[in-house]
């Protein structure tokens, strides 16, 4: 199995570079973040391809019960 760790790294800086854009103060650190955010799924989509990871993986936009399904099918 390869190593993940680079991955789940960028993957947990998504999430949190997503949570601070919420509260983010002004408009010029939306934008900022903004940048950051599409910088960080590049790169994830680049580690992923280097991996050799399969589409079908991606599940951020399911719901819960999306989710659940998708596992037991």
């Amino acid at each position: 199995m390869s190593n993940l760790a680079h991955l789940i790294a960028l993957q947990t800086r998504l999430s949190n570079e997503k949570q601070h854009i919420v509260s983010a103060a002004t408009k010029a650190e939306k934008e900022l973040r903004t940048v950051w955010i599409a910088q960080i799924e590049k790169e994830i989509q680049g580690e992923e391809d280097f991996l050799g990871l399969p589409e079908f993986l991606e599940f951020d936009d399911l719901t819960d019960d999306e989710l659940l399904a998708e596992l037991f099918d």
